[in-house]
């Protein structure tokens, strides 16, 4: 079974993402978070240094585009094709308010019509395989029925299912129903995304769903980023991992305070893989120093007990 590391906006960045490949092992594509393309037709210094040519990196990145303009998106794909990349993924899961209320990633799951118009038109002239990445809905995930007729239509390259709804944003169980259903009456090839933690999940996931080709985590393995490799994450590597991390931002964003900031994100799901580390959660969370910031960080890597596995609060 292929891991994949899926696009977390703010979190698994390009930064992230070569760090994460030199220090553990395990994942065999890392999907970039969304670029939003636009009809100037250029894209800004900071998309540019987040779509590198793809001979540049030493693992396999797929780009994520996120747009409801079809004009936009194979531009872009365009831009992916030209920079190396073999495959492209389109974004329509995101449940983010701006996003959803512009109708674009899980917002355009609420016009079926619309959608299809909309892949008519990018798997007619695309310049690269398209993959999608997908919900099962906005309100209720039998909706999920009416759009897996349409992903259908489609030589889609991969169906990457998140089986929650929109209004659930992350929280409460994924629905395996509409997920196993998916699965039997998909034309396509099916990966699963959700609540993912621990490799003992991955396994059982696998065992129960043998026909499943591939898995991708986030939250899971930003929280246990180590959960792949042979030993799991131990102390002095995620030490080591964490130290790279704030030197590479500090670098790129001019100073340590912002890359400090930068971190905390990461922090919010790694926090709950160590013991007693609940107090100085909180004063790192208050933090605005990076001096004490890395001292706090460096007490909870050294100090605490690591849990077997993640025990998620989020």
């Amino acid at each position: 079974m292929e891991i994949y590391f899926a696009p977390m906006e703010g979190l698994t960045d390009s930064v992230y993402r070569r760090g994460h490949h030199k220090y553990f092992p395990g994942v065999d594509k890392y999907y970039m978070p969304f670029i939003s393309p636009t009809i100037h037709r250029s894209l800004t210094e900071r998309e540019a240094r987040e779509l590198p040519y793809a001979d540049t990196e030493c693992f396999t990145a797929v780009p994520q585009l996120l747009t409801k303009n079809a004009e936009d998106f194979l531009w872009a794909a365009q831009q992916c094709a030209d920079r190396g990349y073999k495959e492209v993924n389109l974004n329509l899961g995101c449940p983010s308010g701006t996003v959803f209320s512009k109708g674009k990633g899980s917002g355009m799951l609420r016009d079926p019509d619309s959608l299809k118009r909309f892949l008519d038109e990018i798997y007619a002239s695309a310049p690269l395989p398209i993959s999608l990445k997908t919900r099962l809905g906005v309100e209720d995930p039998r909706e999920f029925e009416t759009l897996l007729e349409i992903y259908n239509r489609y030589p889609v390259s991969l169906l990457i299912i998140h089986p929650r709804v929109r209004k659930a944003f992350y929280n409460g169980t994924v629905d395996m129903v509409q997920f196993e259903k998916a699965l039997a009456e998909s034309k396509n090839p099916i990966c699963y995304n959700g609540n993912l933690c621990a490799k003992e999940d991955i396994h059982s996931f696998s065992a129960v769903h043998p026909a499943v080709g591939s898995v991708m985590l986030g939250r899971g393995l930003i929280g246990d980023p180590g959960m792949l490799s042979p030993n799991g994450t131990d102390a002095k590597t995620l030490l080591a991992f964490y130290d790279e991390l704030l030197e590479q931002y500090t670098r790129l964003f001019g100073g340590p305070r912002n890359a400090m900031f930068r971190l905390k994100e990461n922090w919010r799901y790694l926090l709950c893989r160590f013991e007693n580390a609940e107090k100085l959660g909180k004063r790192l969370k208050k933090s605005t120093d990076v001096n004490e910031y890395r001292a706090i960080t460096h007490e909870i890597i050294l100090n605490c007990p690591m849990r077997k596995q993640l025990a998620p609060d989020w």
